[in-house]
């Protein structure tokens, strides 16, 4: 582990579980779960290993910590964008982009390891399945906009989408081909799909901006 986040014992309770819970996120997509130890959380955050347990009985409550986390933060982004805007396919395409990005970041060992918390495991595909629903939601404020294509059961469509996520979960496909890629491949697909002529113009232009941001934090990395 490289995060370093230096705290004091003598920091408030709120503080101190914020910070753990922000070096064990990083931690964990990083390395994955299994590898990372509760003594490598607390050395990098510069405590004691016994304030870590007073604060997370074990690494399984820790875990469940990162994730609730993790979705506030993402129903937090949702909210900012649509404080922003109205237009429902940039609602979407700004969602998938955030969720692209924490992917990237995103060793495959986390999602491995997390199905080996069953607690942790359950909560994190409820929040799966909520964002499915919201999407769905969003999929039919677009149709009214004339973004999406009205003859589409995007119930049955999304939950392809989320099985094809799954294979990709459990297969061996990020040998030859990287994780990043093959599910840039399956939502931009998916999204041409259904979307309709004016749709797919904003799409495109979307995806064209995204690949000159990608090339360029590649040639500045």
């Amino acid at each position: 582990m490289t995060d370093t986040i230096k705290l004091t014992e003598s920091d408030p309770k709120e503080v101190l579980k914020d910070q753990l819970i922000l070096i064990a996120s990083n931690a964990f997509a990083n390395y994955g779960i299994k590898t990372v130890t509760m003594d490598e959380i607390a050395a990098s955050a510069g405590i004691s290993k016994r304030t870590l347990y007073q604060l997370f009985k074990d690494k399984e409550a820790l875990l469940r910590e990162c994730i609730l986390k993790g979705q506030e933060k993402m129903r937090d982004f949702v909210a900012e964008v649509l404080s922003q805007t109205d237009n429902v396919l940039e609602v979407i395409l700004r969602c998938y982009k955030y969720t692209i990005q924490q992917y990237h970041i995103t060793d495959k060992r986390f999602f491995e390891d997390i199905q080996k918390y069953p607690r942790v495991y359950d909560l994190f595909l409820k929040g799966q399945r909520k964002d499915s629903t919201d999407t769905i939601n969003f999929f039919t404020s677009g149709v009214k906009q004339g973004l999406f294509r009205p003859d589409v059961n995007f119930e049955i469509v999304n939950i392809l989408v989320r099985e094809q996520f799954n294979f990709l979960l459990h297969s061996n496909l990020y040998l030859k081909f990287p994780f990043l890629e093959v599910y840039e491949s399956i939502m931009f697909t998916y999204l041409r799909g259904i979307s309709t002529p004016k749709g797919i113009d904003k799409l495109e232009k979307f995806i064209e901006e995204y690949r000159i941001e990608q090339k360029n934090r590649s040639v500045i990395k």
